[in-house]
């Protein structure tokens, strides 16, 4: 990672990620959103700010008391929760490792920018998508999936402590991301923390882009499709990677595909 050499490596891993990030946005928003909808954001944007606030507001609040009290609640876990990485590994035992035994380095390399670029371009994008719309009613329903997976991942998090397959299989599993793109290493450890590996956060966001991108297959098939392979790779990265085990990877689909019912059903 050579952009930027003279800054500090989070601060050069940060703007690295949100340059790529903005330039994949442009290049969705023309190529999925199309010319004629990204006009039409001076007129839509106004009114979907005052209708999506609310949903805003509660998905701040969350990420507020995330990035704040994680470390508190780590410690609530710790001493009250439930202990369950033996259980998870008497389960499904070696996958991981078995995964890893088949890693290549181009493998790794690209699931390394999957894990990290593809999954936040996953997120980013669809609110451009969705805001161009003319109603705001898909937007609102990314924002309250987000909100609810957050909330419900947090929740489980304190209940259950459990630690990833790098950390109970140390010499049969190792941090791939960080082999190939060391630089990695600064952004993820301001974010994750090794006892909140259950469910996967970044399978359970993944699949609810990917789930909601279905039901606006008619609007926008390319993006359905996109949106379909880059969460596939979020997923799978995650395990090969070695930093979450596949009932966690379950987990985040069962977490993903309940929180879409619900938005779905109650946010018109």
């Amino acid at each position: 990672m050579l952009m930027f050499p003279e800054l500090s490596p989070l601060i050069r891993v940060v703007l690295v990620l949100v340059s790529v990030i903005a330039a994949g946005v442009v290049v969705a928003g023309v190529t999925i959103v199309g010319p004629r909808r990204l006009r039409g954001l001076v007129r839509t944007v106004p009114g979907h700010l005052r209708e999506v606030a609310p949903y805003v507001g509660a998905l701040g609040v969350i990420l507020v008391i995330s990035a704040f009290g994680r470390e508190g609640l780590q410690s609530v876990s710790q001493l009250y929760g439930l202990y369950l990485t033996g259980t998870i590994f008497a389960i499904e035992g070696e996958f991981v490792a078995w995964l890893q035994s088949h890693a290549t380095d181009g493998a790794t390399r690209l699931l390394s920018w999957t894990y990290v670029y593809g999954y936040a371009f996953l997120l980013v994008f669809p609110l451009l998508a969705y805001a161009a719309l003319e109603e705001s009613t898909q937007l609102k329903r990314l924002l309250a999936a987000y909100t609810l997976n957050y909330a419900i991942g947090l929740v489980v998090y304190t209940i259950v402590f459990a630690h990833g397959p790098r950390n109970v299989m140390p010499d049969m599993v190792t941090s791939l991301l960080y082999t190939t793109t060391p630089d990695f290493q600064h952004l993820t450890t301001q974010i994750n923390i090794r006892s909140n590996v259950f469910p996967s956060l970044h399978t359970s966001l993944s699949v609810t882009v990917a789930a909601l991108a279905y039901r606006t297959r008619d609007v926008y098939p390319l993006w359905t499709v996109l949106s379909g392979i880059l969460a596939t790779g979020v997923v799978f990265s995650t395990m090969y990677l070695g930093i979450h085990w596949a009932l966690d990877v379950v987990a985040g689909i069962v977490l993903a595909l309940a929180c879409v019912w619900i938005v779905c059903e109650y946010v018109e």
